[in-house]
């Protein structure tokens, strides 16, 4: 369970780690997942370039670069769940996510590339998760950070990321008057 917080870094609330999920929940989070392209897009449509490049919070990544974080992640999250199913407890690599965000092709890429690549990663991960058993789901990688997790832990956690900065962007809206 989430709550929304007046926190702008986590507007839905911080993840709370699960190491298994219910069939019910799995469902939800798996569906989640799907729908996080869509509810995405919908947040970002109609900005101005002004407002991609406006921060969401004071400190914090601007809109363009959240844009572009979103697909990162899943796509390293999309790589540890084929590691998770095909090796046995693999150790993962983290990624410096400050500095991906910073990278050349941030600020050149239109934003619609991003929307794109996540639309494509999702459909495909999707299909994976949806073809999974629990034992699969059982699964464990090893997370340096994180230690041993459960691929039902990276769901739920994945499920929650892409609420949290849909969010991020949801709430600047808010706080910005744009509509």
């Amino acid at each position: 369970m989430h709550t929304v917080t007046n926190d702008p870094r986590y507007p839905i609330g911080r993840f709370n780690r699960v190491t298994s999920l219910t069939a019910a929940e799995r469902a939800t989070s798996i569906d989640q997942v799907a729908a996080a392209p869509a509810h995405f897009r919908r947040a970002v449509m109609g900005l101005t370039p002004a407002q991609f490049d406006t921060p969401y919070r004071e400190g914090g990544w601007t809109v363009r670069q959240v844009a572009h974080h979103v697909p990162d992640s899943h796509m390293n999250a999309y790589l540890r769940f084929k590691f998770g199913l095909t090796e046995d407890s693999p150790a993962i690599k983290t990624y410096e996510e400050k500095d991906w965000a910073k990278t050349p092709e941030v600020a050149a890429t239109p934003v619609d590339v991003s929307l794109a690549l996540l639309d494509a990663l999702h459909a495909r991960w999707v299909m994976l998760l949806r073809a999974m058993t629990p034992q699969q789901f059982a699964r464990t990688i090893q997370h340096p950070e994180m230690g041993p997790t459960s691929l039902d832990t990276m769901l739920a956690l994945y499920a929650w990321h892409g609420r949290h900065h849909t969010a991020h962007v949801t709430s600047l809206r808010e706080r910005m008057g744009w509509r």
